[in-house]
């Protein structure tokens, strides 16, 4: 019975990993098609000019080409513009929301004072608050600081996110009270003890909140659309629906780079958001 249930289990995720792979799949054979046959396959659905019967989309191109990564490349400098802008805006965020989010997070979780409650609870408010309910405030704020239509309106309102302080505050709640209180009895202070012993300890947290971070930075599309005017500052994610329907595989292959970072970090971080979640749960 319990293999029965388990070969259930299995066939039940295998349903939406399909789906996830099949949209990936689709979008990595059309960065390898031209531009002719992506028209042809798709114009029924986009409603192309002198497009007939149904839209379909071949397992495999008839003809694979490198010409849409070609044109990416060596013809389209404004991708690559756009790419060093969403560099610009996701790498400090995530540099600053672990510099004032790390510490914030140890106060939360190790340090007692009065209002701790209270206050944590209105960090869980605050990020649970979709971007519109915050979004006015915000614009008010970066305005009368002179900071709209700059890197930095879109970078400060990252920075001081109340996600990543409640993941990590979950990380730093799984180091033992015996570490801290051995570090006091060696003479360390509350900032060496964090330093020395949170901070080591507590890196599946941080990392797990850097990279659940960065993936919502990179992917950000309503607070440049917002708070960036002069479309020089524009990151990828404002650059792609500017491409038009008669450019499809130039839009495949962009799709396709643009999505590279996020799932190399996130590659490349999945054993710690593992860890990170494993040690939200342990107790002393």
């Amino acid at each position: 019975m319990n293999r029965k249930k388990h070969w259930w289990l299995k066939t039940a995720l295998c349903v939406p990993a399909v789906l996830v792979w099949g949209v990936l799949w689709c979008m990595a054979s059309g960065a390898l098609t031209g531009q002719a046959e992506l028209a042809d396959a798709l114009g029924p659905a986009l409603g192309l000019p002198g497009s007939e019967s149904y839209a379909r989309w071949p397992l495999l191109p008839d003809a694979p080409t490198l010409q849409p990564m070609a044109e990416l490349t060596l013809d389209t400098p404004q991708f690559f513009a756009m790419f060093w802008n969403t560099c610009r805006l996701a790498f400090p965020q995530v540099l600053g929301q672990i510099l004032v989010g790390a510490p914030a997070a140890w106060a939360f979780s190790r340090l007692r004072f009065p209002g701790r409650r209270m206050l944590f609870g209105l960090y869980i408010v605050l990020m649970l608050l979709p971007f519109q309910v915050t979004m006015v405030p915000n614009y008010i704020v970066l305005d009368a600081l002179g900071l709209m239509d700059t890197v930095w309106a879109v970078i400060l309102p990252g920075v001081f996110s109340a996600f990543p302080v409640f993941i990590m505050a979950k990380g730093f709640d799984a180091v033992p009270h015996s570490l801290l209180e051995a570090a006091a009895l060696d003479g360390a202070g509350p900032l060496q003890t964090f330093v020395r012993v949170g901070l080591p300890l507590g890196i599946p947290g941080i990392l797990s909140a850097s990279v659940l971070g960065f993936i919502e930075a990179w992917n950000a599309i309503e607070q440049p659309m917002t708070f960036l005017k002069t479309p020089s500052l524009w990151p990828l994610s404002l650059y792609l629906p500017q491409i038009s329907s008669s450019a499809l595989a130039l839009a495949m292959a962009a799709s396709l780079v643009m999505l590279a970072p996020a799932v190399l970090i996130f590659l490349f971080g999945q054993k710690y958001l593992e860890l990170g979640i494993q040690a939200s749960g342990l107790k002393e």
